[in-house]
């Protein structure tokens, strides 16, 4: 069988920015996403933190809903997003939150979220699948990018 990708086009991990004031649940998420796929993985415990480092260009943002943990002067989930989606708009974002209130889902999703999960014992499945179909869709996107240019 030959291993070689048909399209000579780079492989690379998927770079996944992890955002949460819980240091728990942090590493629990980290360890669990790193079991089950080969991801680049980068933990930062406010959303400050998180854009002094964006410049790094993460794949995939997984941003927690409140993070005030740490700091009760810290912007939140929301604040943060929005100013990644200023950075650059095309960073897929999720949402991670304990709220199981569809008015902060929605809320989320106005502020241009890829996706919204609530935490619970499926969370980690639930990104798993997420993150898989962005990095599909996007595999599918620079496989079209690379073949139009050469029409």
């Amino acid at each position: 069988m030959n291993n070689k990708n048909k399209t000579n086009l780079p492989t690379s991990k998927i770079k996944l920015f992890l955002v949460d004031d819980d240091a728990l649940y942090l590493k629990l998420l980290e360890i669990e996403l790193l079991q089950h796929a080969d991801f680049e993985i980068e933990t930062f415990p406010t959303g400050e933190e998180c854009l002094k480092n964006i410049t790094r260009s993460p794949d995939v943002i997984i941003l927690d809903y409140h993070l005030n943990g740490v700091d009760k002067n810290a912007i939140n989930g929301i604040e943060t997003l929005d100013k990644i989606k200023t950075f650059n708009s095309d960073i897929p974002v999720i949402i991670l939150s304990s709220q199981d209130k569809i008015e902060v889902a929605v809320d989320c999703m106005h502020h241009r979220a890829y996706d919204y999960v609530v935490k619970s014992e499926t969370s980690f499945l639930r990104l798993q699948k997420i993150i898989t179909s962005i990095f599909h869709y996007k595999k599918m996107e620079k496989e079209l990018k690379w073949y139009m240019e050469r029409m």
